[in-house]
C-alpha cells in the first residue's frame, strides 16, 4: 500500500522475509478490521441510545449534550463500520481517534485513572493514528473505487 520506499534491514534469513512481506497487507488488513469492529461494538450501545451519554459529554465540557452525545454514538459506531470495509478511512481514523483522544483526557484526567485508566484508549487511539497517516490499503472499498483522502 505505501508509496513509500521500504527502508526495512534484510531479514537474516530470507525465508523469514519473504513470510513478513508476504503478511505485510493482510496483517495491516486485520488490523483495521479488528480496530472497526471494536469500535462498532463499544459504540452499539450508544446507537440504541443516543441520547444516553447528554451527562457523560457534558460533564467533560461539551455542550449542548443533546448534539454530542449522538455524534458520539455514531463516530463511534459508524466510524467503526468504515474503518472495517475501508472506506473513507482516513476521515474515519480522524474523527474515531479525537473521540479516542477525548477519552484519554476523561480516564487520565477527569477520572484521574491516569495511565492505567487511559491506557486502552492510548492504544487504540494510536490505531487509529496509523490509518490517518497510512489510510486503507489495496483490500479495503476505498481501493475498489479507486479513491483515498
Amino acid at each position: 500500500m505505501s508509496d513509500i520506499t521500504d527502508t526495512r534491514v534484510p531479514e537474516r534469513i530470507p525465508a523469514i522475509g519473504r513470510i513478513y512481506s508476504a503478511l505485510d497487507v493482510p496483517a495491516e488488513t486485520i488490523l483495521r478490521i479488528v480496530c472497526g469492529i471494536a469500535l462498532v461494538t463499544h459504540g452499539f450501545p450508544k446507537i440504541l441510545d443516543p441520547f444516553g451519554a447528554i451527562g457523560m459529554v457534558e460533564g467533560l465540557g461539551f455542550y449542548p449534550g443533546v448534539f454530542w452525545s449522538p455524534l458520539l454514538a455514531a463516530t463511534e459506531f459508524f466510524g467503526g463500520i468504515l474503518l472495517a470495509i475501508g472506506l473513507l478511512t482516513r476521515p474515519a481514523a480522524f474523527a474515531t481517534t479525537i473521540v479516542l483522544l477525548v477519552t484519554v483526557w476523561f480516564h487520565w484526567i477527569t477520572m484521574e485513572q491516569g495511565y492505567a485508566g487511559a491506557e486502552k484508549s492510548i492504544l487504540w487511539a494510536a490505531i487509529t493514528f496509523f490509518f490517518i497517516v497510512r489510510g486503507a490499503n489495496r483490500q479495503s472499498v476505498d481501493h475498489l473505487l479507486g479513491r483515498q483522502f
